[in-house]
């Protein structure tokens, strides 16, 4: 089955026609990489793709420039929705993680966490956004169905359970899925948990297996704040104190507790 495909707008360092050049190459022949548009004029660069935001934006800075994600979306000509969420818990524990509605019925989700223990962890939407007490009252999974818990493929599941993410021996969790039951629209204002442990997918012997999967204590988590779409964040410096984009992508680089904040569109911008 094709992998649906996302659309994912760049702002790029480019000022002649040899950049232009350099950013085609650097594209061209990448599996999974669709189509390619780079205006010089506006500095961006549209890609339509089957990888993660992450991983077009390394292609695109492997040439020695700045790139910046600016919006994302499943189409040009209908908008369905994105949301992000910034990743934070105890430990250094940080990430991002974006939704985009790409049809009525499938929602991909993307995302990088750093700072867990390698091996499998929980990852689940959950019913509010409140951070607080370490993610305790953030509520149960949401399920508005009333469901029992489950894995991702299972036809009785929460909306919210999207399985386990595997975290490598760096501590990195990088992932795309793809989902069926959530939609963007339904889950901005709510949150995004990471487990302690491996979700039993409803499948163990442990009485919170039908509850929660078993688990663990809830790691990490962000709130889910709809994100631009294609074309909607134009803006090239904030009005505030005259930062521009590349000011703001200088500054993260250079926080290397917050290595991730790039590749979020800018809230500033």
């Amino acid at each position: 089955m094709e992998k649906p495909k996302t659309k994912l707008e760049f702002a790029v360092q480019m000022t002649c026609q040899s950049c232009v050049q350099a950013i085609e190459r650097c594209l061209q022949g990448i599996k999974g990489v669709q189509a390619v548009q780079v205006s010089l004029d506006s500095e961006s660069v549209l890609v339509e793709t089957t990888l993660t935001a992450e991983e077009v934006q390394n292609l695109l800075e492997s040439t020695g420039r700045l790139a910046v994600l600016k919006g994302m979306g499943g189409s040009i000509e209908r908008d369905l929705g994105a949301a992000v969420t910034m990743m934070e818990g105890a430990n250094c524990i940080q990430g991002v993680v974006r939704f985009v509605q790409v049809s009525e019925d499938k929602c991909i989700v993307e995302g990088t966490i750093d700072g867990l223990r390698p091996g499998l962890h929980g990852l689940h939407v959950h019913a509010f956004g409140d951070l607080t007490d370490s993610f305790r009252k953030c509520g149960d999974h949401f399920n508005p169905q009333m469901n029992s818990h489950g894995g991702p493929q299972d036809p009785d599941r929460h909306a919210g359970d999207l399985g386990n993410i595997l975290v490598d021996e760096t501590g990195r969790a990088h992932f795309r899925m793809e989902d069926d039951r959530l939609k963007v629209w339904d889950i901005i204002g709510r949150s995004l948990v990471v487990d302690e442990v491996e979700d039993d997918l409803g499948r163990g012997e442990h009485p919170l297996s039908k509850i929660t999967g078993n688990s663990g204590e809830r790691l990490a988590g962000g709130i889910i704040a709809r994100s631009a779409g294609l074309f909607e964040n134009p803006k090239q410096f904030c009005a505030c104190d005259g930062t521009t984009l590349w000011d703001e992508r200088d500054r993260a680089r250079g926080n290397t507790r917050r290595r991730l904040t790039p590749l979020q569109p800018s809230a500033n911008l």
